[in-house]
């Protein structure tokens, strides 16, 4: 069985949700604190064992092909001023091997993983969005990973939402629960009516596919949004050979709209080290202010 060395990040996206400030910004480097969301992706892509990484990207997206290159510059002053800690995060990812395909329009989460086919070739491979920010001892692509070890099938991660909001995601129709939190799969819904949903267990943004994926993709019209839908593809797969939902038990952070971008700013902010003491004593004034405002 190959070892999985390499990852896909899908990153072409427009971000509409966040004009004005995503028409000259990239929405992957907004920050949570100080620190660009798409670097925590990598930065689990490096904790799992993944040595080569492409990033998708679209028109408008050099900020984040500048931020993953080595600044030799900048990394000089760093040195000379004895700066290591400063050093230490601009130098994490420089040894990884990351590389950049463009999607000429964006097509959907179907066609951008199409687009790096080349790139991946005949080896088994992660997908990792970079709207979810994930936490846990083991990282999640690590469990896709080790799961990928034991079964040799496609694996993707689920978590358990409210089932209102079953709307939002691509959700699994389970057939049986093969080991704890391993789940053989009947069918892959996307984005199914609460009424309609067959489970509260929604893909969330980790995937580890074998090559075989993009025989699917090329083969897949568009679907929802008249777009080449990713989840559509893993069910066609799912017919073909198995697919099985990995249970993720940790904490999710979702980046993917305003209002949960800064709320997790606030999770990231409280438990930062150079910030967390003073922020936590922020809060609880502006807590007791709105108090007041509310009474």
């Amino acid at each position: 069985m190959k070892k999985v060395t390499k990852a896909i990040i899908p990153a072409a996206g427009l971000g509409t949700r966040f004009l004005p400030e995503t028409k000259a910004m990239p929405k992957e480097m907004l920050p949570i604190v100080d620190t660009p969301t798409i670097q925590y992706i990598v930065e689990e892509a490096k904790a799992s064992g993944i040595t080569d990484l492409v990033i998708v990207i679209g028109k408008g997206k050099r900020a984040i092909e500048d931020h993953f290159s080595p600044n030799y510059m900048l990394e000089e002053n760093l040195k000379k001023k004895h700066k290591e800690k400063m050093l230490e995060e601009v130098e994490k990812t420089n040894e990884m091997n990351i590389y950049f395909i463009r999607q000429a329009y964006p097509d959907g989460l179907g066609d951008a993983v199409l687009t790096a086919k080349s790139f991946i070739g005949n080896d088994p491979f992660v997908v990792m969005l970079g709207d979810d920010l994930m936490q846990d001892k083991v990282p999640l692509t690590k469990q896709l990973i080790e799961s990928y070890q034991d079964s040799g099938a496609s694996t993707l991660a689920v978590m358990k939402v409210p089932h209102e909001e079953t709307s939002k995601y691509g959700v699994i129709d389970p057939l049986d629960e093969v080991k704890p939190g391993l789940y053989d799969v009947k069918t892959f819904v996307e984005k199914p009516n609460p009424e309609d949903a067959p489970s509260d267990l929604a893909i969330i943004g980790r995937y580890l596919f074998t090559p075989e994926i993009f025989e699917v993709l090329e083969n897949t019209k568009p679907g929802k949004g008249n777009e080449v839908q990713l989840t559509d593809a893993i069910d066609t797969l799912n017919k073909k050979q198995r697919v099985f939902a990995h249970e993720f038990k940790g904490k999710r952070f979702d980046t993917g709209n305003k209002l949960s971008w800064l709320e997790t700013n606030i999770e990231y902010g409280i438990n930062h080290p150079e910030i967390k003491g003073e922020f936590r004593e922020y809060l609880k004034k502006i807590g007791k202010r709105l108090e007041k405002e509310d009474q």
